[in-house]
Parts: structure tokens; sequence; C-alpha cells
């Protein structure tokens, strides 16, 4: 299974952390470079991490450009739920030609 490997951007609501975490491990195993995002600001459960609106500012940007990176993007979005930072990835993705896929 050595080859080439399709580049997987995961995008939705860092409150879904656990469901981020199965994707991640799911499209992995199906033989595919994962990225993901660098911080779960919503869904850390012990609240230590605060992210400022500069560093809001500066995570959404590194993210598009790990879109910039990849092949497609797949959409977290449990329950239907796409937030204002999602949708502007969704947009940015279909405006940079890569591929979207969602959970639901």
């Amino acid at each position: 299974m050595v080859g080439k490997y399709k580049v997987i951007t995961l995008c939705g609501s860092t409150k879904f952390k656990d469901q981020f975490i199965q994707k991640n491990k799911d499209l992995t195993l199906k033989g595919n470079i994962v990225l993901t995002v660098g911080a779960f600001g919503h869904g850390d459960n012990n609240g230590n991490t605060v992210i400022s609106e500069d560093m809001k500012e500066m995570l959404d940007d590194i993210h598009k450009r790990k879109i910039d990176m990849s092949d497609e993007i797949f959409v977290i979005n449990v329950g239907g739920y796409i937030g204002s930072s999602t949708s502007s990835e969704i947009e940015y993705a279909i405006k940079t030609g890569k591929k979207v896929n969602y959970l639901e």
C-alpha cells in the first residue's frame, strides 16, 4: 500500500474533539495523510486552552494554509452544525478547487 497518499484536512468546530480524533484515525488507517486542528479551544474539557482573538485569527489562517496543502477537506458537522469559521473554510476550499466531504 505504499504510494501516493491523498491529503485531507479536517474542518469543523473544535467542540467536536472526539469526532476529530476518531475521523483522523479512520482516514489515516485508510491510507490518507490527515491534517487537523492544532488546538481544541472549544473542546478542551480541562478549560486550559485560552485563545485570544489574535490567536484565533492566526489559527484560522494556518488552517487555510493546511487546506492549500490538501487534496480535499472533510467537515466534522455533528448534528449538521457548521459555524462561521468552518463555513469560511468550506467556501475557501471550494474556491480553491478542493473536494468537500461531510460527516453528516
